[in-house]
């Protein structure tokens, strides 16, 4: 039997972006570097794009983030479906006032009227000693902004599937995408995979506790999940995929059916994705949960730049594995 092709997040990214340009005119990118003659994006995601459809729909822009995201909200609503990349996610703080007053508000402002299909595209992510500037999860920032769709792949296929979905959708989607996982490989996607946003994936079936993740998290909860089963320990995987959204349903009934839930986010642990999550299964559950739900995070600090501070500071297999452990005691 032939092995299933492989990819990485990188190819698959590429894939991706290629297939929805090739199937819709309307979709173009913009971003700094992302045309060939400036590289074809910082880590390659964009080679080859800008060669084959031209730099009128593959544009490299000045360093100018506010630049980008208003230029690609005028292009969404008068019709163009753009894929706006802000190349660090803590960059996107100096695109605020667009993301948040100008694209996540103006369906509301509107009545209905003025739809936002934008994509934005940023990376971020512990592990390559970028420090405390270019590193950080700030996912719950928009989260807690309506009208706006989050999102975090985990896997290669997961991140074509997502990405080509959020193209598709008729309000503004943030994609996160974590820098250490780039070059990870997974099963390539089927050509035309959307994975429908805000349904979460049971990656792992289990009884005994649930661990929910998304982005980078979900491989290291999984390598855990897999240590423990050696020990006949049970454990349930949920990746959210889409964290606004987010799957509540699907969260709900495993947590009802293992009595024990663990939240992991690489983002710091204070005011986070983990605390909403938990205080809705403490609303929905109270009663017949087994024992207290748990959040397994980052520091309340900036990310350091030292390796060694570095490689301790986000939640890791063995962390994860030691506070299942703690619970299931």
């Amino acid at each position: 039997m032939t092995a299933s092709p492989r990819v990485t997040f990188v190819q698959a990214l590429n894939t991706a972006l290629h297939d929805a340009m090739a199937e819709d005119d309307s979709v173009i990118i913009l971003g700094e570097d992302v045309a060939d003659a400036q590289g074809g994006g910082v880590v390659k995601i964009t080679q080859g794009l800008s060669t084959k459809f031209g730099t009128a729909r593959v544009r490299s822009t000045p360093i100018s983030e506010q630049a980008i995201i208003g230029a690609a909200i005028g292009a969404a609503i008068t019709g163009l479906r753009p894929v706006a990349e802000i190349m660090l996610m803590n960059f996107t703080t100096v695109a605020m006032d667009m993301i948040v007053n100008h694209a996540a508000k103006l369906r509301f402002m509107s009545g209905g009227q003025t739809h936002v299909p934008l994509t934005i595209r940023t990376m971020t992510g512990v592990g390559f000693a970028t420090g405390g500037q270019h590193s950080d999860m700030l996912e719950a920032w928009f989260t807690h902004t309506a009208g706006l769709k989050v999102v975090a792949p985990s896997a290669p296929a997961e991140a074509a599937g997502l990405l080509r979905s959020c193209i598709d959708d008729d309000d503004p989607c943030l994609f996160i995408e974590n820098l250490p996982s780039y070059w990870t490989q997974g099963p390539a996607p089927t050509p035309g995979l959307r994975i429908p946003l805000g349904k979460a994936n049971v990656v792992r079936t289990g009884s005994d506790l649930t661990v929910i993740g998304y982005s980078r998290m979900v491989t290291e909860i999984e390598t855990a999940a897999a240590k423990l089963a050696d020990e006949r320990i049970s454990v349930e995987v949920i990746d959210l995929r889409t964290i606004s959204p987010w799957d509540r349903a699907t969260v709900l009934a495993s947590v009802a059916k293992t009595g024990r839930a663990l939240v992991v986010h690489e983002a710091v642990r204070n005011f986070g994705v983990g605390a909403e999550i938990a205080a809705t299964l403490q609303e929905e559950l109270f009663g017949t949960l087994k024992s207290p739900i748990k959040r397994l995070a980052s520091p309340n600090a900036p990310v350091p730049f030292s390796k060694p501070l570095e490689a301790g500071f986000a939640p890791g297999a063995a962390a994860i594995e030691a506070a299942i452990r703690a619970m299931l005691r």
